[in-house]
């Protein structure tokens, strides 16, 4: 299962980081592309902040917060016990790395967005994973399913 969710989060990196080459490339600040009416649009802009544009002045505090989920995800993925504990790390560590490239790698900074919803926030592939990857988080822990899967019970094995 861990290379399940390595495998995972290197598609999420890659598209990604792909789309955002393509926006980069293809979209103009400022020129709002309709996809979905007025409510799903492309729109290119830089975001040094978190989603919502929270925490604009905040980038470094992002990138250490950041960083230590990133930390957690890689401890938990040694020990993930179910397909779908995969599925939520690899999301949320293929999200995570999306963006942190665009802080530590892609001039002139910060992270690039372009997927604009309903006019309310603007976002990309990472976002959409990271946000997708809690959601099921959320659901594995109000079930109690743990990281590491459900009990083994050896002795009930041949019930």
């Amino acid at each position: 299962l861990t290379t399940l969710v390595l495998g995972l989060a290197l598609a999420v990196l890659v598209v990604d980081q792909g789309t955002k080459v393509w926006a980069l490339n293809t979209l103009t600040p400022g020129e709002k592309i309709d996809l979905i009416g007025s409510l799903i649009s492309l729109n290119l802009i830089r975001n040094p902040g978190a989603a919502f544009s929270i925490g604009d002045g905040a980038t470094w505090i992002l990138t250490i917060v950041s960083l230590a989920i990133l930390g957690w995800v890689l401890v938990a993925a040694r020990k993930v016990g179910t397909r779908a504990w995969a599925v939520a790390l690899g999301l949320l560590l293929g999200g995570a790395l999306g963006n942190l490239g665009d802080r530590f790698f892609r001039e002139p900074g910060p992270v690039v967005d372009f997927i604009d919803y309903f006019g309310w926030f603007i976002g990309n592939v990472a976002d959409i994973a990271i946000v997708v990857g809690a959601g099921v988080i959320m659901v594995l822990a109000y079930r109690g399913t743990p990281v590491s899967g459900p009990p083994h019970h050896p002795e009930h094995a041949h019930d």
